[in-house]
């Protein structure tokens, strides 16, 4: 049987899911995330949410909620773990590295989703779909059918949803799976320093990092594996530390253990009609640099306010496109950073003369900025067409009259930040908010931002504006249509 019709349906309730779920709410679409999991994840992994992310979260007020979970490290030293302090040029308010237990990302995320006014079932597996012209019918296991105007596989990287769409996945398999986790060791620190500074020179996938009181993060090679989806356990660490370092440390109490592989992939299309993917489903990679769930959860706030618009009845038709041709290319550049990265953590020769030569070029803080910038997706620009760099790219949290101008962005609404005083957001002023303050930090008159943050236009004419208002926010209020 067919239940009520909502207007998007996400698969999978992970930190890309629930972000998107969260700023379709802004806009007060009909929201329904299905997650097959009964329980949250319990198993603790700590994850790393980089500056772009950072900067996204203080967009939508949540970085207040997430501080107090989280460890503040600089944010050099990411780029295949090439130790160099972070480059002082960086150009964001949160230019650090926040490691956070992705359980509390996600458990944030969703409570802040429902708030809005999201639902969320639990134990709902989606089994199949099919779409026509109006909308998707998402069927249950179960065979409970769910219709809905629009369906998002945010379910990871085995998604479902891709599978059943038939977009292909092509990349390359894993050839190699390491450990990760949490845990106290039983010898002194001294030693374990000591041991690890001996072994990093041939081995870069092993590390023991002191990480507080006789706690540390461990990373070591993992022998063959039979099954991904198990967690390791803590005897798998020993042996793989006895089979490396000749000494398992004394290693006990786990904090949280866990397990990847270096599969790389990228789907061939993220939208199939009304049907689109976003995070896992659409990219994976190893988490060297931990780039992957920042990656998921900016595709949520690029998408988000375009399929609102879609739903809402007032995007441009080429809108929902720009979702696939800004976001699959920047997923790109992940995939090849990665895939150099784990290239310098190779033991082999030749990797590692490519090591101590990139290590040399660091020391230029123009390289290492181009790297930390990549890591970090702040220097992320989408192709707007011609005009000035800060075009596409995204705005600092500038000081404005009002205090930051991340604090203007919480309701997911265009911004019109105005030093003329004479231009207006007219009869767009439905979907964009107008600030108009001469002393904003800015080198430029005028700029358009979008609710994800990037400048959209830039100028000082009103004509031109409006042309550049229409092209974003489509027809304004007097001519678009309402949809209930």
């Amino acid at each position: 049987m067919h239940s009520s019709l909502f207007d998007v349906i996400i698969a999978g309730c992970g930190p890309t899911g629930a972000m998107l779920a969260a700023e379709l709410r802004l806009h007060d679409v009909r929201v329904l995330v299905l997650e097959k999991e009964t329980e949250p994840k319990s198993f603790v992994r700590i994850v790393s949410l980089h500056a772009r992310s950072l900067e996204l979260m203080a967009m939508r007020g949540l970085l207040d909620r997430l501080l107090p979970h989280g460890r503040r490290r600089p944010a050099g030293g990411v780029f295949a773990a090439i130790a160099k302090p972070a480059p002082k040029s960086l150009d964001s308010a949160y230019a650090y590295l926040l490691g956070i237990p992705q359980p509390v990302v996600e458990r944030l995320l969703e409570e802040h989703a429902t708030e809005l006014g999201a639902q969320v079932r639990r134990g709902c597996t989606v089994t199949g779909l099919s779409q026509d012209g109006e909308g998707v019918t998402v069927e249950l296991a179960g065979g409970e059918r769910l219709r809905t105007r629009y369906l998002v596989g945010c379910d990871g990287a085995r998604s479902t949803v891709r599978k059943l769409l038939g977009v292909g996945f092509p990349g390359e398999p894993s050839r190699s799976d390491t450990l990760m986790g949490e845990m106290e060791v039983g010898v002194p620190p001294e030693e374990v320093a000591a041991r690890t500074a001996e072994l990093r020179e041939t081995h870069r996938r092993f590390w023991l990092r002191p990480f507080g009181e006789r706690v540390y993060s461990v990373l070591v090679p993992a022998a063959e594996v039979s099954d991904r989806a198990q967690p390791p356990t803590l005897d798998d660490f020993r042996q793989q530390l006895r089979a490396i370092a000749g000494t398992d440390f004394g290693v006990h109490s786990p904090r949280w253990l866990s397990r990847f592989g270096d599969a790389t992939r990228l789907a061939e299309r993220y939208r199939a009609g009304r049907v689109l993917l976003a995070g896992d489903a659409a990219h994976i990679h190893p988490p060297i640099g931990g780039q992957g769930l920042n990656l998921g959860i900016q595709d949520a706030v690029n998408l988000g306010w375009k399929l609102a618009a879609q739903i809402r009845g007032w995007a441009p038709d080429p809108l929902l496109d720009t979702y696939e041709a800004e976001r699959r290319p920047v997923a790109e550049d992940v995939l090849d950073n990665t895939r150099a990265q784990t290239e310098l953590l190779s033991p082999e020769p030749g990797p590692q003369a490519v090591r101590r030569l990139l290590t040399e070029l660091m020391d230029f803080e123009e390289v290492n900025r181009h790297l930390i910038e990549k890591i970090t997706a702040t220097a992320v620009r989408y192709d707007f067409g011609p005009g000035p760099d800060l075009l596409g790219r995204r705005l600092p949290d500038l000081a404005v009259k009002q205090g930051h101008l991340y604090g203007l962005l919480h309701r997911g609404r265009g911004l019109l930040l105005d030093r003329t005083g004479h231009l207006t957001a007219g009869d767009w002023s439905d979907r964009v908010d107008h600030l108009a303050d001469p002393s904003a930090e800015l080198d430029v008159p005028c700029v358009l931002l979008r609710p994800d943050g990037h400048v959209a236009w830039i100028g000082d004419d009103q004509q031109d504006l409006d042309d550049h208002l229409f092209r974003w926010y489509g027809k304004p209020a007097a001519q678009a249509p309402t949809i209930s």
